[in-house]
């Protein structure tokens, strides 16, 4: 298979440029790329360095690590290989055969994948894997555990990418949907449903909700903040989630119907990260863990690239102070090309220290893996 790239035309606030690596001919590459746009050379995401690197043909069949410091002979990811919608690798065994189609660390977590046979799915797919790769980055950044039920966890992480069921006529221009997908988390499963892929039906989708902003990487960002709660606060801190949050043991059915019949509260940019996050404690701790990815999203690309600061610190209030510093000017910037705003959400006190409930949670997880280390 020839190289090709598999960005699938991430556009506008799709792009959240995580770091930039480099190719063995000095060029520049990217996160997403799957070959250098100068030399031509095949790249993937070495699961030893972590980087993104040249392919240099092995010996035997596959490839090696295109980092001198590394050299590990890897194998694509069956879904980069046949479907190019992944562009990770796998450690080649250095006894037995490879298995058949490896999944790489990313891929491994799929459950249910869309259906390849209608047109444009594949396209969808790969913005699906392309922002999921991203909120992998993040949780390994971070320090976060995940891990399926072949790893022992409990809940198991898992993901499903569906689409709406329209019977016999297999498009979205015949009105009766015989099965909806809701986009949602349950018991460590994550589904997405596949038109969130859909740059044009995702703004409609926007608007009608009144988001600021909706994207796929925020998406994954709420849907895995469900995920922790399961794993690190249902039966272990839901005592202080509580007097943070407020009192999860309410019902969710009811407050649900009651912010769809009446909206949310008066100035609730004052106590949530987001109108959605007044439904529900739940909801707010999903919202405020996704608020928290994006902070480290863009700190951390800001510091890998000339925009500078801090990065991702132990220090939550530094961390808040250069976000704040550098969302007005990249607000100022999108403007500037008619573009909505970055950061477009104030962080009052409440909302702060909500903030810091998380960041406290991911520090303790961190602190926790590398004492058990």
């Amino acid at each position: 298979m020839g190289c090709r790239q598999i960005a699938w035309n991430l556009t506008g606030l799709e792009v959240f440029v995580v770091r930039t690596f480099i190719c063995t001919c000095g060029e520049k590459i990217f996160f997403d790329d799957s070959c250098c746009n100068n030399c031509g050379s095949q790249v993937g995401h070495c699961p030893v360095c972590r980087n993104v690197v040249a392919l240099i043909g092995n010996e035997q069949q596959g490839y090696r690590c295109g980092n001198p410091a590394c050299g590990t002979p890897l194998l694509k990811c069956h879904n980069y290989l046949v479907h190019g919608v992944c562009n990770r690798c796998v450690v080649y065994p250095t006894e037995g055969l490879p298995p058949p189609q490896p999944l790489c660390d990313c891929c491994r977590y799929n459950q249910v994948i869309p259906d390849l046979t209608i047109p444009g799915n594949q396209e969808k797919w790969g913005r699906l894997e392309a922002a999921k790769r991203r909120l992998f980055f993040q949780l390994d950044l971070l320090g976060l555990p995940r891990g399926t039920a072949a790893d022992g966890f409990d809940p198991p992480l898992s993901f499903d990418f569906k689409a709406d069921d329209y019977g016999i006529w297999g498009t979205t221009n015949y009105q009766g949907v015989t099965e909806q997908v809701l986009t949602g988390h349950l018991n460590g499963k994550i589904t997405i449903n596949i038109r969130e892929a859909d740059s044009v039906e995702r703004e409609k989708l926007r608007v009608q909700f009144g988001e600021k902003n909706r994207t796929l990487i925020g998406h994954f960002r709420h849907e895995i903040a469900h995920y922790y709660w399961d794993l690190m606060i249902k039966g272990q801190r839901e005592p202080a989630c509580k007097q943070v949050f407020g009192d999860h043991d309410m019902s969710y059915a009811a407050a649900l119907e009651s912010h769809y019949q009446s909206g949310p509260p008066e100035q609730w940019e004052e106590r949530f990260a987001s109108a959605y996050a007044s439904v529900h404690p739940w909801e707010d701790f999903a919202e405020t863990f996704a608020f928290y990815l994006e902070i480290v999203s863009t700190l951390d690309t800001a510091h890998h690239t000339r925009l500078g600061g801090p990065g991702v610190t132990g220090d939550l209030d530094e961390m808040l102070t250069a976000y704040r510093e550098l969302g007005d000017a990249l607000n100022i910037m999108n403007r500037s090309m008619g573009l909505l705003d970055h950061a477009s959400r104030p962080i009052s006190a409440t909302i702060t220290e909500k903030l810091r409930f998380v960041h406290d949670l991911i520090q303790s997880a961190r602190q926790a893996a590398a004492y058990s280390q």
